[in-house]
């Protein structure tokens, strides 16, 4: 019975999140400063929610900045989105088996 109050919680913490902006701000938004600033929220709130999970994907840091760097590099390269994800989990797996296969070694 408690998973029910918990989930009723969060579906109305989730509803005042979207609702609260537009209740408060009803006619459209002339500012010119405060627009580009909301512009880019979403990018922000997504760099903040992704950028701290890629560096711990795994246990080993080198690997997780390897694939940091592939993305961000292709990224920059203006290459398509699935280009991006596909090689940045690739250079995360090379450079896993990389190291894992130099420990063997050692």
């Amino acid at each position: 019975m408690k998973i029910f109050i918990y989930i009723a919680v969060m579906a109305l913490v989730t509803y005042l999140i979207r609702v609260i902006p537009f209740a408060a701000v009803r006619g459209k938004i002339r500012s010119q400063y405060l627009r580009s600033v909301l512009f880019y929220v979403p990018y922000s709130v997504l760099a903040a929610m992704t950028v701290p999970a890629i560096f711990y994907c795994t246990d080993d840091p080198l690997a997780c900045a390897v694939g940091f760097a592939v993305a961000v590099l292709l990224a920059f390269l203006r290459k398509s989105l699935i280009t991006v994800a596909l090689a940045a989990v690739a250079g995360v797996l090379s450079t896993e088996g990389i190291l894992a296969l130099l420990g063997m070694f050692s």
